[in-house]
């Protein structure tokens, strides 16, 4: 993890990815302790002044977006999962955004794919993004990766994402991202926020 974080709230965005209902449920195996870190994370980030943005997965119904060829979209094209404005589908209330801010919703893996994301991001003078989320092999892997051939300067929240396989979450947090990312927890994004 990176110890020295510094980062200008006017030119950093918290991306909030996949925080639905449906996914906490399915997926974070102590979601109550995540969802508090990430509710003070975007407590820090608002008080801060800085962009919260949020990102959702969510389909059309009969799911046109979603090709028979994709293996992991295909298979929830007859499950009736993500289908925008169906249970399950909403932003998770204890991390849940206020109207003013942006929610983009995606039909793949990253945040980016197919999104207006990097167009709203640009458009607000951002060049740092705070990303907390789940899956920590999926949405979070994605979007790093993207990110990075974006341009921007990266920060994983790691105590902030999660996965079901906690192995995979410490390889990907511990040994993947350092690579394009500094990877810290929520206090440390906290602490750097309050020196503002």
């Amino acid at each position: 993890m990176t110890d020295k974080l510094q980062l200008d709230p006017k030119t950093s965005a918290l991306l909030v990815m996949d925080f639905q209902t449906g996914i906490v449920d399915s997926i974070a195996t102590d979601k109550d302790a995540l969802l508090a870190r990430t509710s003070k994370l975007i407590e820090a980030a608002r008080k801060a002044g800085m962009m919260v943005a949020y990102v959702v997965v969510g389909f059309r119904p009969g799911y046109p977006e979603a090709s028979s060829r994709n293996a992991s979209f295909a298979a929830i094209r007859g499950t009736g999962r993500f289908v925008v404005g169906s249970a399950g589908t909403e932003v998770h209330p204890a991390v849940g955004p206020r109207p003013d801010e942006v929610v983009v919703t995606k039909h793949r893996v990253s945040a980016f794919a197919g999104t207006d994301l990097a167009m709203v991001l640009r458009a607000g003078g951002i060049e740092t993004l705070v990303l907390a989320g789940i899956a920590t092999s999926g949405v979070v892997l994605s979007t790093v990766r993207h990110a990075a051939d974006e341009d921007f300067r990266i920060v994983v929240v790691a105590d902030c994402c999660a996965d079901r396989d906690a192995e995979v979450h410490r390889v990907l947090t511990e040994k993947v991202f350092v690579r394009q990312a500094a990877v810290v927890t929520g206090e440390a994004v906290g602490g750097a926020l309050a020196l503002q």
